[in-house]
């Protein structure tokens, strides 16, 4: 279960380092892709294994579950922590993501959502919770 916020740089190669916290239930290898909202998603291997099974199952005959997989799936690729807790962020992953020179970690349950900083500051915080806690109780979440 991956939990808590972090903000870490990003070097001159593109590699950023995973805190510990983290890599303890990550793994050294793992997989990057795609996220939602211009972000990255990091799924240990049995994750997204899980993940990839469901998206496989989508009909391909259906454009949306095409365009989902193609999203995740073909935005994903394998990545490994150095010795010293850093991962090398490929450069198209790292340019849909916005990502220069600072970046923001979330823990988010079963994965971990990579932000540019900047980005993160503008469209991944929300002012207005109540409304978002609203709409989530109307799909039957109560909080």
């Amino acid at each position: 279960m991956y939990r808590g916020e972090y903000t870490h740089s990003i070097d001159a190669k593109g590699r950023l380092i995973v805190p510990s916290k983290l890599r303890e239930t990550l793994g050294d290898s793992f997989v990057l892709t795609k996220g939602l909202d211009g972000c990255l998603m990091a799924y240990d291997t049995e994750e997204w294994e899980e993940f990839e099974t469901k998206l496989q199952e989508l009909p391909v005959t259906n454009k949306n579950a095409r365009k989902l997989v193609r999203h995740f799936s073909g935005g994903a690729a394998d990545a490994e922590c150095d010795s010293q807790g850093r991962v090398l962020i490929p450069a198209n992953l790292r340019e849909y993501a916005g990502l220069t020179k600072e970046a923001v970690l979330l823990g988010m349950g079963n994965r971990i959502e990579i932000w540019s900083k900047e980005r993160y500051e503008t469209e991944g915080t929300y002012e207005d919770m109540d409304e978002v806690a609203s709409a989530l109780e109307d799909m039957g979440l109560g909080i």
